[in-house]
């Protein structure tokens, strides 16, 4: 089991840059780099690293359209569902079971991984992906589009975990970084894609209220392609040689360096890959024997976790992070993004929503230059006050908009004005370009904080504090917004962001230019590793 997978799920966003730089950490984690990747690479993209840079994208995509389409589609639904106006408890459920799903599967995905191969997981997240998308398609029930709702999740949940293993287990050091950079990217498009999917349908759709069964439908057709996509790549190199099938494994590893690679760099790929997988086993069995027995891996991992301090410290950040990711209500404006612009008495809300996605997708682009040049700490301590003045002014200019409720089924008289709709939006598009260039990049390297023996354990524990808080946010947005009024959930948003920033400020070093062996013990450091 390799720690990268619970590092880089889509959820997510970053994997650590440090990655590509510091390959021996690589094969630390048990990842497939090893000599011939290193020292003989190919000197340009060979197709099968365009095909592997095509399926890392479809998945983004994937990630991305589906997260991203239920904005147009509730606000395109009408009675569709149960032949009732939706209320909020219904919109907010609708929302949440993806998270709740997701969060459900993803540890299970690592294990159907290291059971089945990382190629077949992926495929069958793909067939869940597309009965998802078409059992949303054809629902006739509020229930029926929860279930839908769910198989996407249990297609996220899977493919986030298991994809970007699949992606650092074949790619070569020199090309990594940039391959899972792509899926990152194709994670911001996909929600381009979803919002202008849903403008362009509900504007200039059959007009009979079907349009969004063809918001929800089209998420199919990127599972199928990718479906196909990976029918032709190989399994990984490195789970090949666990289930003894080296001979493959070799062939995947010439594959890789596209028959440039000369005999002794592949014989070199392969032995690495061996002595780690017996390493692996080897100190598995002698923990189980000091422990006196046999004992789950996990539970070894475990025991290191919560037992010695400076990996409680690395858990407490990376949890601190991902929590504070979803917590902030970034997700919420994914979400409900459609039916705040329809709220505030924008014409066409799926097309003003389009400019939230465009913006985090412009400032994601523009994270991936200042992480490793600015640092974790510090673009994280330069962005969240960005976030704060955009959630505060947002909340002011709610003050001035008197709405009855976002409940579909109640009256909803608002009286917007312009100069105050103006200000709402203006300042969403500062608070998600702030989160675009810190927070929703710096929790994805996560696994810069912990020790190797734990790496993967407290990975997947941040993993799923991400998609738990997640879930709480697309539960409870809609629910806040009447009991609250829309200004106090902007300004509970901006007080939990400023808590999160006090708490980074004091606990959380930064890790930029170090290796995972130098971050990790930065935490023994009386002052967490501060300075």
């Amino acid at each position: 089991m390799s720690s990268e997978d619970a590092e880089e799920p889509l959820i997510s966003r970053h994997p650590s840059p440090l990655a590509e730089h510091h390959p021996d950490d690589d094969n630390d984690d048990g990842q497939a780099t090893t000599a011939a990747y290193e020292d003989g690479p190919p000197s340009s993209p060979t197709l099968f690293i365009y095909l592997l840079t095509l399926s890392a994208g479809i998945s983004g995509l994937l990630f991305g359209y589906d997260t991203g389409v239920i904005s147009s589609t509730l606000v395109s639904l009408g009675t569709s569902l149960s032949a009732r106006e939706l209320t909020a408890l219904d919109k907010s459920i609708i929302t949440s079971s993806t998270s709740l799903f997701a969060l459900l599967v993803s540890p299970f995905s690592s294990v159907l991984a290291d059971r089945l191969g990382r190629k077949r997981v992926i495929l069958a997240a793909d067939v869940l992906f597309a009965v998802g998308a078409l059992a949303q398609a054809g629902s006739g029930t509020v229930w029926e589009m929860v279930l839908g709702r769910s198989v996407v999740g249990l297609a996220v949940g899977g493919a986030s975990f298991v994809v970007p293993l699949y992606i650092a287990e074949l790619a070569p050091a020199g090309f990594r970084g940039r391959l899972v950079t792509m899926n990152v990217i194709f994670i911001t498009l996909g929600q381009v894609v979803a919002y202008v999917v849903g403008w362009a349908l509900g504007e200039f759709g059959d007009g009979e209220g079907t349009a969004w069964r063809w918001m929800v439908g089209l998420g199919a057709l990127p599972a199928v392609v990718q479906a196909v996509v990976m029918v032709v790549m190989p399994e990984t190199p490195r789970w090949l040689v666990m289930v003894g099938r080296v001979g493959e494994a070799r062939r995947v590893v010439e594959k890789v360096l596209g028959g440039k690679g000369e005999g002794r760099e592949v014989d070199a790929t392969i032995k690495g890959i061996e002595i780690e997988v017996k390493e692996e086993a080897e100190g598995r069995r002698l923990r189980g024997v000091r422990r006196g027995g046999r004992r789950a891996g996990w539970m070894d991992s475990a025991d290191e976790l919560f037992g010695v301090r400076r990996n409680r410290r690395a858990l407490a950040i990376a949890c601190l992070l991902q929590g504070l990711q979803q917590l902030c209500g970034f997700n919420s404006l994914m979400y409900f993004s459609a039916t705040i612009f329809t709220m505030l008495g924008f014409p066409i809300p799926t097309l003003t929503s389009l400019v939230v996605a465009v913006t985090n997708f412009a400032f994601t682009l523009a994270a991936l230059f200042l992480i490793d040049r600015v640092g974790r700490r510090r673009i994280l301590l330069w962005s969240i006050p960005f976030m704060v003045v955009g959630l505060l002014l947002a909340a002011y200019g709610f003050s001035f908009i008197r709405l009855a409720s976002t409940d579909s089924t109640k009256d909803n008289n608002t009286s917007p004005t312009q100069g105050a709709a103006v200000t709402i939006l203006v300042s969403i598009m500062v608070y998600v370009a702030g989160y675009a260039v810190g927070l929703g990049n710096v929790p994805w390297m996560q696994s810069e904080l912990f020790a190797l023996n734990v790496r993967s354990l407290g990975s997947g524990i941040a993993t799923a504090t991400n998609w738990g808080a997640n879930f709480v946010i697309g539960l409870t947005f809609l629910l806040l917004m009447d009991a609250l009024t829309p200004s106090w959930t902007f300004v509970l948003y901006a007080v939990i962001c400023t808590a999160g920033y006090g708490l980074i400020w004091r606990l959380y070093p930064e890790t930029a230019g170090l290796s995972l062996e130098e971050a990790a013990s930065l935490l023994e450091d009386s002052n967490w590793g501060v300075r």
